[in-house]
């Protein structure tokens, strides 16, 4: 059996008192996508957190390829250097020109020449339709087109395994097909990724396993048709009744 890109295990964290995640354990195998999904404060955007090591968990233990994570003796450089992720409020550089943006981690943290850097950085943009867009500054690109450069970014330094998280929630309606339509095209190429949403349309599209979230416990799991067309747990049911209700399933 292929040893999964990502297992977590029995991840608890808190924050004070206020228990965040509790038990946490799944696993992700290569080249699939695992769509988490919750309402807000389920503790879908502290996971991602704790997987890219931002936040430290209090229990239990992650796994990259094999490699825990989480020990008090891991390379947190080397491990971050595996990992793409994408917030929703873009986090572009705002001084930088959108190539410079991409090129700047391959050549300061893998160590690659500018040249192939923006080489390999051109392919991107041409890739998803934004060669045109290399030298402006973030500030002169329409939401989508920001959030699609981030999602570059990340997948430029080529992760192991790419976070994303609610990258849609901060764009206007009409801004959020482009962006849906970038992470598609990564499934259909075999990236590996976690990705935490509200669009359950998307996560039927592009999701292998789905799992809902309900105050830090993972509460159903199973196939985009398992949850999002057949739930078992009445909070789930709840929750898609709510989505459906707010035009997003």
């Amino acid at each position: 059996m292929t040893q999964p890109v990502l297992k977590v295990n029995q991840v608890r964290k808190s924050y004070g008192a206020e228990v965040v995640l509790e038990d946490i354990s799944f696993s992700v195998p290569v080249h699939t996508a695992t769509v988490f999904i919750g309402s807000s404060g389920s503790g879908k955007s502290t996971l991602l957190r704790c997987i890219n090591l931002l936040d430290q968990i209090d229990d239990g233990s992650i796994e990259l390829d094999g490699e825990d994570i989480t020990a008090v003796d891991a390379d947190v450089d080397k491990v971050r250097r595996k990992l793409g992720i994408v917030f929703q409020s873009f986090n572009l550089f705002p001084h930088m020109k959108v190539i410079d943006n991409i090129t700047l981690a391959p050549m300061k943290v893998q160590g690659i020449s500018k040249e192939v850097a923006r080489e390999n950085a051109y392919k991107l943009l041409d890739r998803f339709g934004l060669h045109d867009k290399a030298q402006d500054y973030p500030d002169r690109l329409s939401g989508g087109q920001q959030q699609r450069v981030a999602i570059i970014r990340s997948i430029a330094v080529a992760p192991r395994l790419l976070l994303l998280d609610e990258i849609t929630s901060a764009l206007d309606p009409v801004l959020v097909n482009e962006v849906l339509s970038t992470v598609r095209d990564l499934k259909i190429e075999g990236m590996t990724m976690v990705l935490a949403t509200h669009e359950m349309g998307f996560a039927k599209q592009v999701a292998d396993e789905v799992c809902f979230l309900h105050h830090g416990k993972i509460l159903e799991w199973g196939t985009p048709t398992q949850i999002l067309e057949a739930p078992q747990q009445p909070e789930t049911k709840e929750f898609l009744k709510r989505v459906h209700e707010a035009g997003r399933l």
